[in-house]
């Protein structure tokens, strides 16, 4: 079966020590470059974390855009301006 081993957490040299001695994949979660494949967690790298660990690159920062939507949806909510008719079914006529 297909196996890999995740490195979490560990200085750079051992991450590397660890994937030049093992024969099946690892998987670093801030264990540098040196281990074969990456995993992010995507919270952390669309910025919707407050806490950014050390080993967190953030690619973009949605949480403002996210947020101001979620406002917008709610007082269109509110004020009864969604759902509109454009967003409901109608009855079809019978035939």
């Amino acid at each position: 079966g297909a196996f890999a081993v995740v490195v979490e957490a560990v200085a750079e040299p051992l991450a590397r020590k660890i994937t030049e001695t093992i024969t099946i994949p690892t998987i670093g979660i801030g264990a540098s470059a040196a281990c074969d494949g990456q995993v992010l967690v995507l919270e952390d790298m669309l910025g919707l974390s407050e806490r950014v660990p050390k080993f967190v690159r953030r690619y973009g920062n949605l949480a403002a855009g996210i947020e101001e939507a979620i406002k917008g949806y709610a007082a269109d909510v509110r004020s009864r301006a969604f759902p509109g008719p454009e967003n409901v079914y109608a009855l079809k006529p019978k035939a």
